[in-house]
């Protein structure tokens, strides 16, 4: 059964912020309007290592204190991170890996692999176009849903998501957005 205002599917968030250097400051009102127990997908690739590194610290500890999760994305391993984001059970630094895993879906391929690395949540996407990639196809709906059917872990809607949107879809445990929370 789907729950329409979800906020965790055990330890895992189901609702969630993207984050990427397009934000800027508003990255923190985007912070502030999440609901407590919310999980954020800490992006910012493009971000110099060490002014990385000191964005995440910042928000590892506004993160704390909302109660919410806070995992990161790419190689760089962050002090203090929950969790990662794309990454196996056996994260690519070597060790057994700690704290929440999270994977990227767009296609059956991915699907399988999320599966075989059994992480804790998938970000099926793109659901919807998104400003996050300008002239990319979307999975539309149909599709989307097909993919999540597919996978036994918490699958999370991704791409042009809204609240409003989530609720009419099926198959997903939550929703993650970027523009959502600016709005």
């Amino acid at each position: 059964m789907q729950r329409r205002h979800p906020i965790a599917t055990d330890r895992v968030p189901c609702v969630w912020l993207m984050t990427d250097e397009r934000m800027g400051d508003d990255l923190w009102r985007a912070v502030r309007r999440l609901p407590r127990g919310s999980g954020i997908v800490f992006r910012h690739h493009a971000t110099p290592p060490a002014e990385r590194r000191r964005l995440f610290a910042r928000l590892r500890c506004v993160a704390i204190a909302r109660e919410l999760v806070l995992v990161r994305a790419g190689g760089t391993v962050m002090q203090g991170e929950m969790g990662r984001h794309g990454a196996a059970k056996k994260g690519a630094e070597g060790g057994v890996r700690r704290g929440l895993v999270t994977a990227p879906v767009h296609d059956w391929r991915e699907a399988k692999a999320a599966r075989r690395q059994r992480v804790d949540a998938a970000f099926v996407s793109p659901v919807f176009t998104t400003r996050s990639h300008p002239g990319a196809g979307a999975l539309g709906v149909r599709r989307a849903t097909h993919l999540a059917r597919g996978l036994p872990m918490v699958r999370i809607a991704l791409g042009g998501m809204t609240a409003r949107r989530f609720c009419t879809l099926h198959g997903f445990d939550g929703w993650a957005a970027i523009d959502a929370w600016l709005a």
